[in-house]
């Protein structure tokens, strides 16, 4: 008893010190944010002080309203909803049928195939990109979204496909041959078994197409020209950087503001099953 009282105050401080050290990697972690926050609101005189300076004073509200009548948000953000629904499309629709197709139906080759499938993750992307131009060259594909909306659409994503197939042969075997018994398709076992409880694969999934998408810039700057009319929200940020004469820092900043917004609206509903996601497909299969 005595023992057990004398670990307590030793236990206490460890975990108090654990608590402290992951408190300030927090706090250091989240102050480029804040700081781009607070650049955003100040004045032009003051974003280039070298005093850290938080709380900006005055607030500079009116940046984000100068912003919108200097650059087409409006235009860039629907132009990024054309990349943006078809990769979470691909990526939660296209790539889970093939997850499943290779983890619950027999057909020649599946294991190769699979393999073969996964090697493409070991291609670094700077390779596909001169076979790909010339391919939506010669199809008069370039300066239009196409080369960005029809890989997407396909799932050409090999690690969205390992993430489904890993998750779906941790379920149980069972409800696949009762549903065949009672004469389901395998579409349809797709559709009624497997996707409503594979919620936090898909959600996971979707998260990370959702981001890739929204951050996406070279493939657009590849394919979609230097016309602004084209241009996504990526694009607009590095436009306003290395095209504009007059440099306004505080813009920029609103500018990036606007773009981390929906990343951090989108982890904050789904990091419960990114973890959950990522957790059940690595120890199933």
């Amino acid at each position: 008893m005595m023992t057990a009282m004398a670990a307590y105050p030793l236990k206490l401080v460890r975990v108090s010190l654990t608590y402290i050290i992951l408190t300030a990697g927090a706090l250091l972690l989240l102050f480029p944010l804040a700081w781009t926050v607070s650049t955003s609101l100040k004045i032009a005189e003051k974003v280039t002080l070298t005093a850290i300076e938080l709380i900006p004073d005055p607030v500079a509200w009116w940046n984000y309203p100068e912003l919108f009548q200097r650059h087409p948000i409006p235009t860039y953000f629907l132009n990024t909803l054309k990349i943006l629904i078809p990769a979470l499309f691909g990526g939660i629709v296209t790539c889970s049928l093939a997850g499943f197709a290779f983890a619950r139906i027999r057909f020649p080759a599946r294991d190769v195939i699979f393999v073969i499938v996964l090697s493409t993750m070991m291609l670094p992307y700077v390779v596909r990109l001169i076979p790909l131009y010339i391919m939506f060259d010669q199809a008069g594909m370039i300066n239009t979204f196409w080369p960005l909306i029809i890989p997407r659409v396909l799932g050409h994503d090999a690690f969205y496909i390992f993430l489904y197939r890993q998750f779906f042969r941790g379920i149980p075997e069972d409800l696949f041959d009762a549903a065949r018994v009672d004469g389901s398709s395998e579409l349809g076992i797709w559709a009624r078994i497997v996707l409503p409880l594979s919620k936090p694969v898909l959600a996971t999934v979707g998260i990370f197409s959702f981001q890739y998408a929204w951050n996406d810039f070279l493939f657009p700057l590849i394919y979609l020209g230097a016309k602004k009319i084209n241009w996504t929200m990526a694009l607009g940020l590095y436009g306003m950087r290395s095209l504009e004469g007059e440099m306004l820092w505080q813009q920029l900043m609103a500018y990036a503001v606007i773009m981390i917004i929906p990343v951090l609206l989108v982890f904050a509903w789904g990091q419960r099953h990114i973890v959950e996601g990522t957790t059940m497909t690595g120890i199933r299969g």
